[in-house]
């Protein structure tokens, strides 16, 4: 994994796990590395993985069981809303740059009509 200087650590390791139960990479249940196995992965501070941990814990995106691990949340609801999440700010993110270069509502609407209606069906 490849740093952002301008992003805390332990926010993009938070956003890549996201991602990773997003994508299906993680699954419910599953049980995480331990923080000592993610630092030398990552190759990133031992406390910073412990802080992960700990925000996703507070989030409800993972669970601790004492001298056991950690664990991905069982609930499918918080991992769609994860998804949910995800997609919203990937929009707001879209929309922001269409504004910016100069595009309306109206347009913006405009063009993700053709492309959701043209090549991009599955």
């Amino acid at each position: 994994m490849e740093f952002d200087n301008n992003i805390p650590i332990y926010i993009q390791v938070i956003n890549k796990i996201k991602q990773d139960l997003i994508t299906g990479k993680l699954k419910n249940g599953d049980k995480m590395p331990s923080a000592r196995d993610l630092s030398a992965e990552l190759k990133i501070n031992l406390n910073t993985v412990a802080r992960v941990y700990k925000e996703l814990e507070i989030e409800g995106i993972v669970f601790t069981k004492r001298g056991i691990g950690t664990y991905v949340t069982e609930s499918l609801e918080k991992i769609s809303s994860i998804k949910t999440d995800y997609a919203k700010d990937l929009l707001s993110s879209f929309i922001f740059g269409m504004r910016k270069i100069g595009f309306n509502n109206q347009q913006i609407v405009s063009i993700l009509k053709e492309n959701i209606e043209g090549d991009y069906n599955e």
